[in-house]
Protein backbone atom coordinates (compact mmCIF):
# COMPACT_ATOMS: atom_id res chain seq x y z
CA UNK A 1 0.00 0.00 0.00
CA UNK A 2 1.60 3.35 -1.04
CA UNK A 3 0.20 7.03 0.62
CA UNK A 4 -1.71 7.42 -2.77
CA UNK A 5 -4.19 4.92 -1.09
CA UNK A 6 -4.31 6.45 2.46
CA UNK A 7 -5.94 9.47 3.52
CA UNK A 8 -4.85 12.78 2.66
CA UNK A 9 -6.17 15.00 5.35
CA UNK A 10 -5.33 15.57 8.97
CA UNK A 11 -6.98 16.26 11.81
CA UNK A 12 -6.71 19.39 13.71
CA UNK A 13 -4.37 21.38 10.95
CA UNK A 14 -4.98 24.60 9.58
CA UNK A 15 -4.49 23.66 6.28
CA UNK A 16 -4.77 20.14 5.45
CA UNK A 17 -4.80 20.01 1.67
CA UNK A 18 -1.22 21.65 1.66
CA UNK A 19 1.81 19.48 -0.03
CA UNK A 20 2.89 16.90 2.72
CA UNK A 21 6.09 18.11 4.89
CA UNK A 22 7.16 14.57 4.95
CA UNK A 23 6.04 12.10 2.73
CA UNK A 24 7.05 8.18 3.16
CA UNK A 25 5.82 5.88 0.32
CA UNK A 26 5.93 2.00 0.76
CA UNK A 27 9.38 1.89 2.35
CA UNK A 28 10.72 -1.62 3.27
CA UNK A 29 13.73 -2.07 5.51
CA UNK A 30 15.43 -5.56 5.50
CA UNK A 31 18.73 -6.48 7.52
CA UNK A 32 20.64 -10.00 6.33
CA UNK A 33 21.62 -11.91 9.62
CA UNK A 34 23.55 -15.24 10.13
CA UNK A 35 19.72 -16.34 11.10
CA UNK A 36 18.45 -15.10 7.83
CA UNK A 37 16.73 -11.98 6.78
CA UNK A 38 15.15 -9.50 9.26
CA UNK A 39 12.19 -7.87 7.26
CA UNK A 40 11.84 -5.08 10.17
CA UNK A 41 9.88 -2.65 7.74
CA UNK A 42 7.85 -3.89 5.32
CA UNK A 43 5.60 -1.24 3.43
CA UNK A 44 5.24 1.67 5.74
CA UNK A 45 3.38 4.55 4.16
CA UNK A 46 2.12 7.91 5.90
CA UNK A 47 1.96 11.92 5.16
CA UNK A 48 2.84 14.41 7.97
CA UNK A 49 1.76 17.87 7.24
CA UNK A 50 3.15 20.94 8.40
CA UNK A 51 2.72 21.80 12.29
CA UNK A 52 1.19 18.17 12.91
CA UNK A 53 2.30 16.02 15.93
CA UNK A 54 1.98 12.11 14.71
CA UNK A 55 2.54 9.69 17.18
CA UNK A 56 4.13 6.54 15.99
CA UNK A 57 3.45 3.23 18.81
CA UNK A 58 4.10 -0.25 18.78
CA UNK A 59 6.46 -2.32 21.02
CA UNK A 60 9.75 -3.04 20.69
CA UNK A 61 11.25 -4.69 17.72
CA UNK A 62 7.69 -3.09 15.58
CA UNK A 63 9.40 -0.97 13.14
CA UNK A 64 9.05 2.27 14.29
CA UNK A 65 12.57 3.55 14.82
CA UNK A 66 13.75 1.92 11.90
CA UNK A 67 11.60 3.78 10.10
CA UNK A 68 12.71 7.13 10.97
CA UNK A 69 16.58 6.24 11.15
CA UNK A 70 15.70 5.40 7.47
CA UNK A 71 14.22 8.73 6.71
CA UNK A 72 17.44 10.30 8.29
CA UNK A 73 19.74 8.11 6.89
CA UNK A 74 21.49 6.78 10.39
CA UNK A 75 21.18 2.75 9.14
CA UNK A 76 24.03 0.64 8.74
CA UNK A 77 25.55 0.00 4.81
CA UNK A 78 24.48 -3.06 5.55
CA UNK A 79 20.37 -2.13 5.46
CA UNK A 80 18.71 -3.04 2.38
CA UNK A 81 16.07 0.04 1.72
CA UNK A 82 13.56 0.41 -0.83
CA UNK A 83 10.62 2.80 -1.09
CA UNK A 84 10.73 6.21 -1.38
CA UNK A 85 11.01 9.27 1.79
CA UNK A 86 10.54 12.75 0.95
CA UNK A 87 10.87 16.15 2.72
CA UNK A 88 9.33 18.85 0.75
CA UNK A 89 9.43 17.26 -2.28
CA UNK A 90 13.44 16.37 -1.99
CA UNK A 91 14.13 12.74 -2.07
CA UNK A 92 16.52 11.76 0.98
CA UNK A 93 16.72 7.92 0.06
CA UNK A 94 19.89 7.75 -1.43
CA UNK A 95 21.20 11.57 -1.11
CA UNK A 96 24.23 12.51 -1.40
CA UNK A 97 26.11 12.12 2.19
CA UNK A 98 26.82 16.32 2.12
CA UNK A 99 23.68 16.87 1.26
CA UNK A 100 22.18 15.02 3.83
CA UNK A 101 24.19 16.43 6.30
CA UNK A 102 23.41 20.32 5.38
CA UNK A 103 19.21 18.04 5.59
CA UNK A 104 19.73 16.82 9.46
CA UNK A 105 20.74 19.16 12.22
CA UNK A 106 19.06 21.57 10.51
CA UNK A 107 15.41 21.28 8.35
CA UNK A 108 15.17 17.57 10.24
CA UNK A 109 16.62 16.98 13.64
CA UNK A 110 15.93 13.72 15.54
CA UNK A 111 16.11 13.29 19.75
CA UNK A 112 17.29 9.73 20.76
CA UNK A 113 16.59 7.87 23.53
CA UNK A 114 19.35 7.90 25.68
CA UNK A 115 20.84 11.86 25.60
CA UNK A 116 24.30 9.89 27.36
CA UNK A 117 24.89 8.12 24.31
CA UNK A 118 24.43 11.45 22.09
CA UNK A 119 26.03 14.08 23.78
CA UNK A 120 30.29 13.84 23.66
CA UNK A 121 31.47 13.57 27.47
CA UNK A 122 34.51 15.26 27.06
CA UNK A 123 32.91 18.75 25.55
CA UNK A 124 30.08 21.01 27.58
CA UNK A 125 27.14 20.91 26.82
CA UNK A 126 26.80 24.63 25.59
CA UNK A 127 29.59 24.25 23.07
CA UNK A 128 27.97 21.14 21.38
CA UNK A 129 24.78 23.17 21.46
CA UNK A 130 27.04 26.09 19.52
CA UNK A 131 28.37 23.70 17.92
CA UNK A 132 25.68 22.70 16.20
CA UNK A 133 24.17 26.16 15.01
CA UNK A 134 28.06 26.64 13.54
CA UNK A 135 28.05 23.53 11.63
CA UNK A 136 24.80 25.23 9.66
CA UNK A 137 24.97 28.83 9.86
CA UNK A 138 28.12 31.33 9.23
CA UNK A 139 28.42 32.92 12.93
CA UNK A 140 31.16 33.06 15.36
CA UNK A 141 31.92 31.39 18.68
CA UNK A 142 30.53 33.89 20.55
CA UNK A 143 26.92 34.38 18.32
CA UNK A 144 26.93 30.34 18.44
CA UNK A 145 27.57 30.27 22.89
CA UNK A 146 24.52 32.94 22.86
CA UNK A 147 21.88 30.71 20.78
CA UNK A 148 23.17 27.60 22.94
CA UNK A 149 22.41 29.72 26.23
CA UNK A 150 18.88 31.31 24.88
CA UNK A 151 18.08 27.43 23.84
CA UNK A 152 19.07 26.35 27.11
CA UNK A 153 16.59 28.82 29.06
CA UNK A 154 14.19 28.18 26.48
CA UNK A 155 14.08 24.77 27.86
CA UNK A 156 13.84 25.43 31.04
CA UNK A 157 17.50 24.66 32.40
CA UNK A 158 17.85 26.79 35.82
CA UNK A 159 21.03 29.46 35.40
CA UNK A 160 21.72 28.88 31.41
CA UNK A 161 24.58 30.58 31.49
CA UNK A 162 26.24 28.77 34.01
CA UNK A 163 24.86 25.34 33.19
CA UNK A 164 26.14 25.93 29.68
CA UNK A 165 29.87 25.60 30.94
CA UNK A 166 28.20 21.73 32.31
CA UNK A 167 29.45 18.49 31.03
CA UNK A 168 27.25 16.19 30.34
CA UNK A 169 27.86 14.32 33.63
CA UNK A 170 26.75 17.38 35.23
CA UNK A 171 23.43 17.06 34.38
CA UNK A 172 20.66 14.44 35.72
CA UNK A 173 18.48 12.65 32.87
CA UNK A 174 15.84 15.28 32.42
CA UNK A 175 18.43 17.84 32.20
CA UNK A 176 20.10 16.25 29.84
CA UNK A 177 16.84 15.14 27.59
CA UNK A 178 16.28 18.95 27.73
CA UNK A 179 19.51 19.73 26.67
CA UNK A 180 19.18 17.65 23.72
CA UNK A 181 15.88 19.48 22.93
CA UNK A 182 17.37 22.71 22.98
CA UNK A 183 20.10 21.44 20.46
CA UNK A 184 17.33 20.47 18.09
CA UNK A 185 15.67 23.53 18.61
CA UNK A 186 18.75 25.82 18.02
CA UNK A 187 18.49 25.92 14.08
CA UNK A 188 14.62 25.99 14.12
CA UNK A 189 13.81 22.50 11.96
CA UNK A 190 10.80 22.15 9.84
CA UNK A 191 10.75 18.58 11.77
CA UNK A 192 11.69 16.92 15.22
CA UNK A 193 11.74 13.40 15.29
CA UNK A 194 11.53 12.31 18.95
CA UNK A 195 12.58 8.72 19.55
CA UNK A 196 11.25 7.63 22.89
CA UNK A 197 12.42 10.61 24.69
CA UNK A 198 11.04 9.71 27.49
CA UNK A 199 11.40 6.23 28.38
CA UNK A 200 14.46 6.13 30.88
CA UNK A 201 12.96 8.82 32.80
CA UNK A 202 10.45 9.10 36.13
CA UNK A 203 7.04 9.88 35.44
CA UNK A 204 6.91 13.31 36.91
CA UNK A 205 10.04 14.17 34.61
CA UNK A 206 8.48 12.68 31.63
CA UNK A 207 5.72 14.81 32.12
CA UNK A 208 8.68 18.20 31.80
CA UNK A 209 9.64 16.56 29.06
CA UNK A 210 7.09 16.06 26.85
CA UNK A 211 5.87 19.70 28.06
CA UNK A 212 9.12 21.02 26.89
CA UNK A 213 8.84 18.97 23.71
CA UNK A 214 5.56 21.16 23.18
CA UNK A 215 7.22 24.43 23.70
CA UNK A 216 9.71 23.06 21.11
CA UNK A 217 6.91 22.87 18.45
CA UNK A 218 5.49 25.80 19.55
CA UNK A 219 8.53 28.06 19.27
CA UNK A 220 10.11 26.52 16.25
CA UNK A 221 6.96 26.01 13.85
CA UNK A 222 7.91 22.41 13.99
CA UNK A 223 5.89 19.38 12.77
CA UNK A 224 6.81 16.11 15.20
CA UNK A 225 7.01 12.84 15.20
CA UNK A 226 6.95 11.06 18.89
CA UNK A 227 8.03 7.53 18.54
CA UNK A 228 7.22 5.38 21.67
CA UNK A 229 5.73 2.39 23.19
CA UNK A 230 3.74 3.86 24.90
CA UNK A 231 0.32 5.04 23.36
CA UNK A 232 0.01 7.11 27.05
CA UNK A 233 2.74 9.39 26.06
CA UNK A 234 0.91 10.86 22.98
CA UNK A 235 -2.62 11.08 24.63
CA UNK A 236 -1.97 15.03 25.54
CA UNK A 237 0.23 16.06 22.67
CA UNK A 238 -0.19 14.10 19.40
CA UNK A 239 -2.95 14.86 16.70
CA UNK A 240 -2.64 11.28 15.04
CA UNK A 241 -1.60 8.40 16.23
CA UNK A 242 0.05 5.13 13.48
CA UNK A 243 0.01 1.88 15.57
CA UNK A 244 2.98 -0.37 14.37
CA UNK A 245 3.13 -4.21 14.35
CA UNK A 246 5.22 -6.36 12.64
CA UNK A 247 6.85 -3.62 10.68
CA UNK A 248 3.56 -2.72 9.55
CA UNK A 249 1.39 0.28 10.30
CA UNK A 250 -2.15 -1.52 11.80
CA UNK A 251 -3.92 1.46 12.63
CA UNK A 252 -3.76 5.23 11.78
CA UNK A 253 -6.30 7.61 13.12
CA UNK A 254 -6.85 11.01 15.32
CA UNK A 255 -5.89 10.66 18.61
CA UNK A 256 -9.60 11.20 19.59
CA UNK A 257 -10.31 7.85 17.35
CA UNK A 258 -7.49 5.82 18.31
CA UNK A 259 -8.71 6.42 22.55
CA UNK A 260 -12.78 6.00 21.33
CA UNK A 261 -13.25 4.17 18.77
CA UNK A 262 -10.03 1.75 18.61
CA UNK A 263 -10.58 -1.04 15.84
CA UNK A 264 -7.52 -3.35 15.94
CA UNK A 265 -7.04 -5.82 18.41
CA UNK A 266 -3.97 -5.37 18.91
CA UNK A 267 -4.65 -1.14 19.69
CA UNK A 268 -7.25 -2.70 22.05
CA UNK A 269 -4.39 -4.26 23.71
CA UNK A 270 -2.27 -1.79 24.29
CA UNK A 271 -4.79 0.92 25.62
CA UNK A 272 -5.95 -2.56 28.06
CA UNK A 273 -2.57 -2.42 29.28
CA UNK A 274 -2.67 1.11 30.55
CA UNK A 275 -4.20 1.80 34.23
CA UNK A 276 -6.20 4.33 34.24
CA UNK A 277 -6.42 7.48 36.94
CA UNK A 278 -10.36 6.98 37.12
CA UNK A 279 -10.46 3.51 37.73
CA UNK A 280 -12.07 2.82 41.13
CA UNK A 281 -9.59 -0.22 41.94
CA UNK A 282 -11.14 -3.08 40.92
CA UNK A 283 -10.87 -2.45 37.47
CA UNK A 284 -7.73 -5.23 36.25
CA UNK A 285 -5.77 -4.43 33.40
CA UNK A 286 -6.00 -6.75 30.38
CA UNK A 287 -2.59 -7.47 28.92
CA UNK A 288 -1.91 -8.86 25.25
CA UNK A 289 -0.64 -12.20 25.70
CA UNK A 290 2.31 -13.58 23.81
CA UNK A 291 5.25 -12.12 22.42
CA UNK A 292 6.06 -10.33 19.11
CA UNK A 293 6.66 -12.91 16.17
CA UNK A 294 10.41 -12.96 14.85
CA UNK A 295 11.00 -11.07 11.88
CA UNK A 296 12.42 -13.50 9.96
CA UNK A 297 10.29 -16.55 10.37
CA UNK A 298 6.29 -14.27 10.01
CA UNK A 299 3.46 -16.32 11.11
CA UNK A 300 1.17 -17.02 7.98
CA UNK A 301 -1.77 -14.53 7.38
CA UNK A 302 -1.96 -11.80 10.05
CA UNK A 303 1.21 -11.54 11.93
CA UNK A 304 -1.02 -10.44 15.02
CA UNK A 305 -2.80 -13.82 14.82
CA UNK A 306 -0.82 -15.56 17.07
CA UNK A 307 -1.84 -13.59 20.18
CA UNK A 308 -5.63 -11.58 18.81
CA UNK A 309 -8.40 -13.39 20.82
CA UNK A 310 -10.43 -12.76 17.71
CA UNK A 311 -8.62 -14.74 14.91
CA UNK A 312 -10.52 -17.13 12.74
CA UNK A 313 -9.34 -19.17 9.52
CA UNK A 314 -9.34 -16.19 7.00
CA UNK A 315 -6.28 -14.42 9.51
CA UNK A 316 -4.51 -17.62 9.07
CA UNK A 317 -4.58 -17.33 5.32
CA UNK A 318 -4.34 -13.74 4.29
CA UNK A 319 -2.32 -10.71 5.83
CA UNK A 320 -5.05 -8.02 5.88
CA UNK A 321 -4.53 -4.65 4.34
CA UNK A 322 -5.20 -1.12 5.78
CA UNK A 323 -9.13 -0.42 4.61
CA UNK A 324 -10.90 2.76 5.77
CA UNK A 325 -13.38 2.08 8.76
CA UNK A 326 -17.42 3.55 8.65
CA UNK A 327 -16.81 5.35 11.89
CA UNK A 328 -14.30 8.21 10.43
CA UNK A 329 -13.37 8.85 6.96
CA UNK A 330 -9.94 9.11 8.16
CA UNK A 331 -9.65 5.91 10.61
CA UNK A 332 -8.02 3.22 8.73
CA UNK A 333 -7.36 -0.48 10.32
CA UNK A 334 -5.48 -3.66 9.09
CA UNK A 335 -7.58 -6.14 10.60
CA UNK A 336 -9.98 -8.81 9.02
CA UNK A 337 -12.05 -8.73 12.13
CA UNK A 338 -12.70 -4.77 13.09
CA UNK A 339 -16.41 -4.64 12.66
CA UNK A 340 -16.70 -7.57 15.32
CA UNK A 341 -14.46 -5.22 17.59
CA UNK A 342 -16.36 -2.07 16.61
CA UNK A 343 -19.82 -3.80 17.94
CA UNK A 344 -17.70 -4.44 21.34
CA UNK A 345 -19.94 -1.91 24.46
CA UNK A 346 -15.94 -2.13 25.89
CA UNK A 347 -13.02 -3.71 23.35
CA UNK A 348 -10.73 -4.74 26.54
CA UNK A 349 -13.20 -7.54 26.95
CA UNK A 350 -12.10 -9.43 24.22
CA UNK A 351 -8.98 -10.16 26.05
CA UNK A 352 -11.19 -12.06 28.54
CA UNK A 353 -13.44 -13.53 26.41
CA UNK A 354 -12.13 -14.46 23.18
CA UNK A 355 -10.86 -17.87 21.53
CA UNK A 356 -9.26 -17.43 18.71
CA UNK A 357 -5.43 -17.12 19.98
CA UNK A 358 -4.77 -20.73 19.50
CA UNK A 359 -4.97 -20.51 15.68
Amino acid sequence: MTTADLPQGSVGLADPSAAPLLKVDDLHVSFPTDGGLVRAVRGVSFELREGEVLGIVGESGSGKSVTMMAAMGLLPRTARIEGSVTLRGRELLGMEAHELNRVRGDDMVMIFQDPMTSLNPVHKVGSQIAEAVRAHYEVDKDTGWKRAVEMLRLVGIPQPEQRAHSYPHEFSGGMRQRAMIAMAMANDPQLIIADEPTTALDVTVQAQVLDVLRTAKEETGAAVILITHDLGVVANMADRVLVMYAGRPVEIASVDEVYDNPRMPYTVGLLGSLPRVDADGSERLHPIKGTPPSMVSLPSGCPFRPRCPLAVEVCVEQEPVLEATSTAEDHWVACHRWREVAREPDPVEIFDTGSGAAL
